[in-house]
């Protein structure tokens, strides 16, 4: 099945989301239908804050290693792009999808001392850029536009997430990942606001999947959220090693 069939599905698309190919290999096991690498969780592993510190260089040949190692679809977070021009950005998405990559999220915010928003109306030029320049060479891509109102703290989230996504969905984005959006209502507000497929993300007091399903989401992702709690039970594991003197607690 297209990459693209899987947002049409009743049921959301549960993206797993991984950071190497060990994590990618336990999703293949448990048959999750496609992943998604964290930005996050690669940029922490490489010792980087997430906002495009890593080079471009190394998280294509991390992609690579991935995409190398399995069958799984495969999409991927591209952060804003790794550049602010439209055709470097599109370059970069053209590298990716000659690795065998299905999809990529791009963000409309970027990281300098502080995360901030990028000009709507000149993102959506980007976006409509970006999309011409990859029909011109073929390359059918899943382009998940971003939008981080929420995760922001936007004073009026839903109304600022409504005004991106109108001006996204006619530059030509797949889908929109809208993430931190918890409530209900907000995210009802969202869905019924555009066709294009809505991607939520894990988050403490997100609905479950079954309420999700109801309210017509139909991506779900899980961020760096579970590579944070590995390391957590890591870290608990690692010190009973240390204060009992044994490895009993691993066996």
């Amino acid at each position: 099945m297209k990459f693209k069939n899987l947002h049409e599905q009743s049921a959301p698309l549960l993206i797993c989301n991984v950071w190497d190919v060990a994590s990618t290999k336990v999703a293949e096991r448990l048959n999750f239908k496609a992943v998604g690498t964290s930005s996050a969780a690669i940029a922490t592993m490489l010792g980087y804050n997430d906002g495009e510190e890593m080079s471009f260089s190394e998280l294509e040949y991390l992609v690579k290693c991935i995409t190398q190692n399995t069958d799984i679809p495969l999409t991927v977070d591209l952060e804003s792009g790794y550049s602010r021009e439209p055709s470097s950005i599109a370059n970069n998405i053209k590298r990716l999808a000659d690795l065998g990559v299905v999809g990529i999220n791009i963000e409309d915010t970027i990281v300098e001392s502080n995360r901030t928003f990028l000009d709507a109306e000149q993102f959506a030029k980007t976006i409509t850029h970006v999309k011409t320049q990859l029909r011109k060479e073929n390359i059918d891509i899943f382009l998940n536009v971003r939008t981080d109102s929420f995760l922001l703290g936007h004073s009026n989230p839903v109304e600022e997430s409504l005004r991106r996504i109108r001006l996204y969905e006619n530059a030509g984005a797949d889908g929109i990942f809208v993430p931190c959006i918890v409530k209900e209502a907000d995210i009802k507000s969202i869905v019924e606001s555009t066709s294009l497929p809505i991607n939520v993300m894990c988050m403490p007091t997100l609905p479950d999947f079954e309420k999700l399903k109801a309210l017509g989401v139909k991506r779900i992702s899980m961020g760096n959220f579970l590579f944070d709690n590995m390391y957590k039970k890591f870290e608990q594991r690692l010190g009973e090693i240390a204060t009992h003197q044994s490895f009993k607690s691993i066996f």
